[in-house]
């Protein structure tokens, strides 16, 4: 259906500015807010956007990944020298673009892959700062839902002098706006994608919508759980039937999938990541830590060691992993090769202060395996 003039308008503003409010858009275009949202439904019905988030048709072809998960700000803070519990200690605090999604969807973008996030921030500056850096960092954010009347997420981790956690509070409330409605709104952005990807922030009945959604598209879903805790949120899409194409859980997270006790070995690992073969997921990558990883793949189970690095930091070692090995997997890579590919991006990660490494690129990973 053509549009009108003042939607064409619209449309060429929502372009150039993606981020803004109905209320901007009104003032730009010399109209009122209540005009604008009627515009936009025209809009939406005549396809040229995707709901109401304003979200634009997805452009390019095959390869384009989408992650669905967590977007916060990081507050990291690193003791000087040894920690000492139950007193301050001298050391130093930064501030940057945090979450495990929107890290995934960073590192994805270092390495070459069209990617669109999904996730939702605070109408609130650090909502600002953190959709700025991450678009200015090639991640298309129109997916991002501006939450009213939530605070942006925060992660805040406390590091001892050799980079290693010793705790961290992640303040993630504005992820429960993420409903599968908000989703439901945004599926066209799985229209065409080659992967996508879910984080264990993303709300349990949304989390299973997102699964539901990425099958009728035939859009294969890692799911990264984050935590123990949150590793739980997969359990109802599991008994549901709605089996990621891939997991990527540490030990005590596989023991959530599972629902036992999972000892550190490649015996006991192979084994439960058969249980989860038996509910429909294809591959189960176990990290390991300093111990390496398990993959369990239609292909045979591996073993995979760390690869050596100088530590600096270990924040986001797990997220630039997972976007390795999803990167060379839409490459076409089989998965042994691509897990090989996730310890290369994580022994890149842990020695930069960054979560996302401004090193990490193609020819460093390349580098890092021959």
């Amino acid at each position: 259906m053509p549009l009108t003039d003042t939607e064409s308008a619209l449309l060429a503003l929502i372009r150039e500015t993606p981020l803004a409010t109905s209320e901007e858009l009104a003032r730009r275009l010399g109209s009122t807010r209540a005009a604008v949202n009627v515009h936009v439904s025209n809009l939406v019905k005549k396809g040229a956007l995707l709901g109401r988030g304003y979200v634009l048709p997805p452009e390019g072809g095959p390869g384009r990944v989408v992650v669905v998960g967590g977007a916060n700000v990081d507050v990291k803070a690193r003791t000087h020298s040894a920690a000492v519990p139950g007193t301050s200690n001298p050391g130093v605090t930064v501030q940057a673009p945090g979450g495990v999604g929107r890290n995934v969807a960073e590192n994805l973008a270092r390495l070459g892959v069209r990617v669109a996030l999904i996730s939702v921030v605070g109408r609130d500056a650090l909502g600002d700062e953190l959709l700025r850096g991450t678009e200015a960092a090639g991640v298309d954010v129109r997916g991002v839902l501006r939450a009213p009347g939530v605070a942006t997420g925060t992660y805040t981790a406390v590091l001892d002098a050799s980079g290693e956690l010793l705790v961290a509070v992640a303040a993630m409330e504005a992820m429960d706006a993420l409903t599968p409605a908000a989703v439901q709104e945004r599926r066209g952005a799985l229209g065409g994608a080659a992967w996508a990807v879910a984080d264990g922030n993303v709300p349990e009945a949304t989390l299973a919508h997102v699964l539901s959604l990425a099958a009728g598209a035939g859009v294969p879903v890692v799911f990264e759980p984050v935590s123990v805790p949150k590793a739980a949120r997969l359990l109802p899409a599991l008994a549901a039937g709605l089996s990621p194409h891939a997991v990527t859980p540490n030990v005590p997270e596989l023991e959530v999938l599972v629902g036992h006790a999972v000892p550190d070995t490649v015996d006991a690992i192979r084994a439960a990541a058969a249980e989860l073969h038996a509910r429909g997921v294809a591959v189960v990558w176990v990290r390991r830590g300093a111990q390496g990883s398990v993959l369990s793949a239609p292909d045979g189970v591996h073993t995979l060691p760390a690869l050596p690095a100088a530590v600096r930091d270990v924040t986001g070692a797990g997220d630039a992993m997972l976007a390795a090995f999803l990167a060379a997997l839409a490459s076409g890579r089989p998965p042994a090769e691509a897990a090989r590919h996730g310890h290369a991006a994580a022994a890149i990660t842990v020695e930069s202060d960054h979560a996302v490494s401004p090193a990490l690129t193609p020819a460093a990973i390349t580098a890092r395996l021959t």
